[in-house]
């Protein structure tokens, strides 16, 4: 009786660790992950650009007020990108939430961006489920550019921006036209990685995120959800295949619950510029 008593204290305090670490791990600084991708057609003469990645934000109580994402904001001015790309997912919907926010709440603090290049979005899936309405009427009044199956010139690059692929939003066909009216160096920003491998090769590099890298990966098990039709196979990181190139963050929230395991939250900085 008494081994058991022990062991179940063993195993509520191992609990308890794993929970505050695992708490910690998604309210911590994110990473900045830095990676170089060449692209063809660049223009000659044309410096090389420094694009910030941020995604899946998913503001709501406790982990991710609006006080840390205006710090989060802080820290990706600092780093001093041309561009900066919001990959969607802005505020979170949980039930285990202490706080939800209104857009306009949830989303003051990216008024504060500072980019030469200004900052380019699209909507995830939350932002369907919750008010996609309302989702881009706060991002246009704090000076962001939301991009639904639309494209947009930005320097070299001709910038498009699907609208989410997982709540069957996303329309190929009329993005990549776009991109062709647009001109320049054709790019992607989706919510979801799922679109890459349909994209025609001239898109050279696809910025995505939705799938938080797992969120909570266990030890020889993985992650406990993908979020992909792929599986792991898009899942987190940098993605080199066919001669393109894509790109996924973790994301900066959390879903479902405010804990992080093996997939701590991160920014990627990507250096874009002329091929070999």
């Amino acid at each position: 009786m008494r081994l058991l008593r022990r062991l179940l204290l063993f195993g509520l305090t191992a609990g308890l660790f794993l929970a505050a670490f695992s708490y910690w791990a998604a309210t911590r600084d994110p990473v900045v992950r830095e990676t170089r991708v060449e692209l063809g057609g660049w223009p000659a003469g044309q410096r090389r650009l420094r694009i910030l990645l941020a995604a899946d934000i998913h503001v709501q109580g406790p982990d991710m007020p609006p006080e840390r994402l205006a710090r989060i904001v802080d820290h990706i001015n600092a780093l001093q990108p041309d561009l900066i790309l919001l990959a969607g997912d802005f505020i979170g919907d949980r039930q285990l939430s202490t706080r939800w926010y209104s857009y306009d709440e949830a989303l003051a603090p990216l008024r504060q961006l500072r980019a030469p290049l200004g900052t380019v979005a699209v909507l995830g899936n939350h932002d369907h489920w919750m008010d996609a309405a309302a989702a881009a009427r706060a991002l246009r009044a704090n000076g962001v550019t939301l991009l639904s199956n639309d494209a947009v010139r930005v320097g070299p690059l001709g910038l498009g921006g699907l609208d989410d692929d997982f709540t069957r939003r996303s329309d190929l066909p009329r993005t990549i036209a776009r991109i062709r009216e647009v001109g320049g160096v054709p790019m992607v920003l989706s919510h979801s990685p799922d679109p890459f491998p349909e994209l025609p090769p001239a898109v050279g590099l696809v910025l995505a995120g939705h799938t938080h890298c797992g969120q909570i990966r266990l030890p020889l098990v993985g992650a406990i959800s993908y979020e992909s039709r792929y599986g792991r196979r898009y899942t987190c990181g940098r993605i080199d295949e066919n001669g393109r190139t894509l790109i996924v963050s973790a994301g900066l929230g959390t879903s479902v619950l405010p804990f992080r395991l093996g997939a701590v939250p991160d920014l990627w900085l990507v250096e874009v510029g002329p091929g070999a």
